[in-house]
C-alpha cells in the first residue's frame, strides 16, 4: 500500500511539474510572438513623446505673433502635446492587440470621470480657473497685481496656481480659484496713475499762497496730459497744522513707480515751501501751569 501511495504522489508531482512547464512554455511562446509588437509599441510611445515635445514648441512659436500672453501659448502647447501622447498610447495598445482594453477604458471613462471629478473637485476648480485666467486680458505674465492680501509681479500662470514675486523677492503661490473668485488690482493695465500726497502747513501760513505754490511745483515736476490736472484741497484743521491733500497724475505701471513719484513730489514740495518760508509743522504739545502760586511756594520753601 505504501508503495502504491508513493507511486501516486510521484505521478502527481510529475503531472504538476509538467503542467507548470507547459504553462511557462506557453507564456514564453506568447511573449516571443508578441515581442515584435511590443517593440513596435514601445517605439510608438517614444516617437509620440518626441513628437509631443516638438509640437509643444511649434505651437508656442506659431502663437507668439498672434497671442500676447505667454500663459495662453504655454497652455495651448501643453494641450496639443497631451493629445499627441494619448494618441500614441492608444496606437500602442492597438498594436499589442488590446482593443478590448481600449474599448473598456472608453466605456468606463464616463463613470470614472464622474468619480474623479467629485474626488478632485477643489483641484479641478483650480485648473478651470487657471484656464480662464490664461485667456483673460486683464492679467498676464509680467503684470504687477494685488490679490488676496499679496502684491507682486506675475511670474507664471500655471494650470493650478499663480506665482507672484513680491517686492522683497519672496515667492507667493496662490491657488487659481482664490485669484479668480476674489477682487484683483492690476497696476499694469494703465500707464498713468493718480498719486495722492498728504501734508500740512502752519496756522500762520497764507493758504492761497500754499495752494498756488504746491500746484505750480507739482505741475512743473509732473506735466499733466489732456483731461488731467493737479488737484489741491484743504481738508482738515489739525492739532498743529492745516492739512491738505494734493492729487496729480504720473507715469506708473507698478507699485514701485507710484512710490517713486510720491517720493519725488514730497522732495519738490519741501524745497518749494522752504524757499517761500512756509512752515510744515511737526506735532507740538504745550504744557500750561495755571497754579503759579503753588509753584512759587514750592520754589521758596526752606527745604530748597
Amino acid at each position: 500500500m505504501q508503495d502504491n501511495s508513493a507511486a501516486e504522489q510521484s505521478t502527481e508531482l510529475k503531472d504538476s511539474g509538467t503542467l507548470i512547464l507547459d504553462q511557462l512554455t506557453s507564456w514564453y511562446n506568447s511573449f516571443m510572438k508578441m515581442l515584435p509588437n511590443l517593440g513596435i509599441a514601445i517605439l510608438v510611445l517614444i516617437v509620440a513623446y518626441v513628437i509631443s515635445k516638438y509640437v509643444d514648441k511649434g505651437i508656442r512659436k506659431l502663437l507668439r505673433s498672434r497671442v500676447s500672453q505667454a500663459s495662453v501659448r504655454r497652455l495651448a502647447g501643453k494641450g496639443v502635446a497631451i493629445v499627441v501622447v494619448l494618441g500614441g498610447i492608444f496606437i500602442a495598445m492597438s498594436v499589442l492587440d488590446l482593443n478590448n482594453v481600449v474599448s473598456g477604458i472608453i466605456a468606463g471613462a464616463g463613470v470614472s470621470g464622474l468619480v474623479i471629478g467629485l474626488a478632485l473637485q477643489g483641484s479641478l476648480s483650480n485648473v478651470v480657473s487657471g484656464v480662464i485666467l490664461s485667456f483673460r486680458k486683464q492679467i498676464k505674465v509680467g503684470d504687477w497685481i494685488e490679490s488676496n492680501g499679496y502684491s507682486g509681479e506675475v511670474q507664471e500662470i500655471q494650470l493650478d496656481k499663480l506665482i507672484l514675486k513680491q517686492a522683497d523677492n519672496n515667492i507667493v503661490v496662490l491657488p487659481n480659484k482664490d485669484v479668480f473668485d476674489n477682487p484683483l488690482l492690476n497696476y499694469s493695465l494703465t500707464d498713468r496713475m493718480r498719486i495722492i500726497l498728504l501734508c500740512g502747513v502752519g496756522y500762520e501760513s497764507d493758504l492761497e499762497q500754499v495752494r498756488d505754490l504746491a500746484v505750480k511745483t507739482i505741475s512743473e515736476k509732473y506735466p499733466q496730459k489732456d483731461g488731467e490736472e493737479v488737484e489741491f484741497f484743504f481738508n482738515e484743521f489739525g492739532d498743529s497744522s492745516i492739512n491738505f491733500m494734493l492729487r496729480f497724475w504720473a507715469d506708473a505701471t507698478r507699485a514701485k513707480h507710484k512710490h517713486i513719484a510720491l517720493s519725488e513730489a514730497v522732495i519738490a514740495i519741501k524745497k518749494a515751501f522752504d524757499g517761500a518760508d512756509i512752515n510744515i509743522p511737526f506735532p507740538i504739545r504745550t504744557l500750561e501751569f495755571n497754579n503759579k502760586l503753588g509753584l512759587e511756594k514750592s520754589q521758596n520753601s526752606p527745604e530748597n
